[in-house]
C-alpha cells in the first residue's frame, strides 16, 4: 500500500531531496519537521506541507514517518518522538535499523546511497536505495513505498549498509575533499578549477568501465620517488605534506611491492 500521507522529521539535505521527489509523484507531504524553524518553513513551501518546530507537535495520524536527520541527532529524535505504532523509517547508512525498535512495532530503513545538496534536487530514478525493515510484510510495503521513486531497490541488512556507508564516506567525501585541496593549490598560482574537470570527469568515467586497481595512474603507482619528494616539498600546508605522503604510501605498497 502506498501511503497517502508523509510527514518529513527532518529537513536538511537528504529530507529536502526526498520530499521533493515524493511530491512530484502526487503523494501528500503532510507535515514538515526541523528543530530549525527557517528550515522546515523552506520545505513546506517547496511541498504545500505544514511545518513544525516542535516534536511534540508533529501529527501523529499520517502513513508514514520518515526521520532524515542527520546521524549525531538520530538517537535523540528517537527518544523524544511520539508516533504510536505508525510505519517509520530512517534514511542514515551508518545506524542500526534497531535505533526504531523503541517507537513502533512497524519500522525500518530507507537509505538512497547519493550525495545530496538542498540546492541540487536529484532524479531518484536510477538512485539505489537500500531497504530493511523489522518484518516481512513490512519489508514488501517499504519497497513498493521505495518503488515510487527509485526502481533500483536493494534489501540491504544494517551490517552491510555500514560497511556500504563507509565506503561511501571514502568514495565521495574524502574524493571531494580532495577536490578542495587541488582547488586550494590552484588558487596559489591564479589557476581556476575549471582547468581539471575533464581530468574529473574522465577518472569518474574511467571507474565506470575498469576496476578501480586497474585504473590507477601517478607518480606512487609508478614509484617515481623523485616526483613525490618534490610534490611533498611544494605544499605550503603541513597537513597536505602528510596527507600526500601517507597516501603515496600506501599506492606504492600496493604497486610496488
Amino acid at each position: 500500500m502506498i501511503p497517502k500521507n508523509i510527514v518529513f522529521i527532518g529537513a536538511g539535505n537528504v529530507a529536502t531531496n526526498l520530499a521533493v521527489a515524493y511530491k512530484n509523484t502526487g503523494i501528500n507531504i503532510f507535515q514538515i519537521y526541523s528543530r530549525m524553524e527557517i528550515n522546515a518553513i523552506q520545505l513546506a513551501k517547496k511541498t504545500g506541507a505544514s511545518y513544525t518546530d516542535k516534536l511534540s507537535s508533529v501529527a501523529d495520524d499520517a502513513d508514514l514517518y520518515i526521520i532524515a536527520v542527520s546521524d549525531t541527532i538520530l538517537p535523540a529524535i528517537v527518544n523524544e518522538l511520539k508516533i504510536k505504532n505508525k510505519f517509520v523509517v530512517h534514511t542514515s547508512g551508518f545506524h542500526s535499523i534497531d535505533v526504531l525498535s523503541g517507537i513502533s512495532e512497524n519500522y525500518g530503513v530507507l537509505y538512497p546511497l547519493q550525495t545530496f545538496s538542498k540546492n541540487r534536487l536529484l532524479d531518484f530514478t536510477l538512485i539505489p536505495v537500500c531497504i530493511e525493515a523489522n518484518s516481512l510484510e513490512n519489508t514488501t510495503l517499504l519497497e513498493s513505498i521505495a518503488r515510487v521513486i527509485s526502481s533500483d531497490i536493494k534489501k540491504i541488512n544494517s551490517v552491510k549498509r555500514k560497511k556500504i556507508h563507509l565506503a561511501a564516506v571514502f568514495a565521495c567525501n574524502f574524493t571531494n575533499y580532495m577536490y578542495n585541496i587541488a582547488q586550494d593549490i590552484l588558487k596559489t598560482e591564479n589557476v581556476s578549477f575549471d582547468i581539471i574537470k575533464p581530468l574529473l570527469i574522465e577518472t569518474a568515467n574511467k571507474i565506470l568501465e575498469q576496476n578501480p586497481s586497474d585504473a590507477q595512474t601517478g607518480p606512487a603507482r609508478r614509484n617515481d620517488n623523485m616526483i613525490i619528494i618534490e610534490h611533498i616539498n611544494m605544499l605550503d600546508e603541513n597537513k597536505y605534506r602528510i596527507l600526500y605522503k601517507i597516501i603515496s604510501e600506501n599506492i606504492s605498497e600496493i604497486y610496488n611491492k
